[in-house]
């Protein structure tokens, strides 16, 4: 029976030589990208699927290697027919007298035609989904018969905010698994977490949770702090900028400016220059058994819109009598 072949590769946008590692991170991207919570567009669950199945036979190195039997010169949607050796439709796995037999034929299941034509039926599992999302078969893809899940490590993303992140924080979140049901098919679970984020974390700090991953494997968080609507972050130093009068610049002052926690007392040098930048020596996130970061100020002048008779007055004397040139 002929088939559309499937070009697993062209489907996770690698090359063939790829590496396991590449062949992850490939599926990685792709799931985020397809996933139907996150991707509401048409035909994003489908290609959802397509990226599963595609990784369920490359992580696999055994049926990596049984599908590039096939060679490097098939193209996605090209018909595949068995060859004679297949038994007209049924592919027996394990040699004479042993292994288990698969139709072509039956339920969609989770699986394309061409997949339960090479690697069985829907009773296979497709771990792959699991890689990112959690989960994953107890059974066996090549004949149904129970096995521990692998352990494997799991990556994902949690939000938070920069206060969270300079004074730490108990966060509960929720991640969606595909995980197999009593029937046997694939379906989708949410799995509640209970995380403790410690101060001074940065934006790409991962944080572990032992035993979290799938099949007892590790779950890693990887963090993401929320823009702030006053101060920007550079690693663990912070930036603000402070609003200052044309007197309190050149005279000089003592200014109060906001940090994550409190109100600081700040000077500003006589004769400061609109954009020059003060720092306030470790009020940026604290750093564990380390120097902590940076409060860095930039000083923007600023004038009154509308002056007052007297204030016209004052700064016109002061026209006449500076000898200041700032364009000199």
């Amino acid at each position: 029976m002929p088939v559309k072949f499937h070009d697993y590769y062209k489907t996770l946008g690698i090359e063939r030589p790829a590496s396991q590692e590449e062949i992850q991170k490939a599926y990685r991207r792709m799931a985020r990208k397809y996933h139907p919570d996150l991707n509401k567009s048409a035909g994003a669950e489908a290609k959802f699927k397509e990226i599963g199945e595609a990784y369920e036979v490359l992580r696999d190195p055994d049926k990596r290697k049984r599908y590039d039997t096939l060679g490097a010169d098939w193209q996605a949607g090209q018909e595949f027919t068995p060859p004679p050796e297949w038994g007209g439709g049924q592919f027996r796995f394990g040699g004479p007298g042993g292994g288990a037999t698969f139709r072509t034929s039956g339920e969609a299941g989770q699986f394309s035609d061409f997949f339960r034509m090479f690697f069985g039926d829907s009773t296979g599992g497709m771990g792959g989904m699991g890689g990112l999302f959690g989960g994953g078969a107890n059974e066996s893809p090549w004949g149904g018969s129970a096995q521990p899940e692998p352990a494997r490590d799991q990556e994902s993303e949690i939000e938070i905010a920069l206060e969270e992140a300079y004074r730490g924080a108990a966060k509960k979140f929720s991640l969606e698994f595909l995980e197999r049901s009593p029937s046997g098919g694939m379906e989708r679970t949410r799995r509640g977490y209970d995380v403790k984020i410690p101060a001074g974390v940065t934006n790409g700090s991962r944080i572990r949770l032992a035993g979290q991953g799938g099949g007892r494997g590790d779950l890693y968080l990887k963090v993401r702090i929320r823009k702030h609507p006053r101060f920007e972050l550079d690693g663990r130093n912070l930036t603000q900028t402070i609003d200052v009068a044309p007197w309190e610049a050149a005279l000089g002052a003592e200014v109060s400016v906001p940090t994550l926690d409190t109100k600081v007392s700040m000077k500003v040098p006589a004769g400061t220059s609109s954009g020059q930048v003060l720092r306030l020596k470790g009020k940026g996130l604290p750093k564990r058994g380390g120097t902590p970061g940076d409060m860095l100020v930039k000083v923007r002048i600023v004038v009154p819109k509308d002056l007052g008779r007297r204030e016209r007055e004052l700064f016109e004397a002061l026209a006449r009598e500076s000898g200041f040139k700032p364009r000199d």
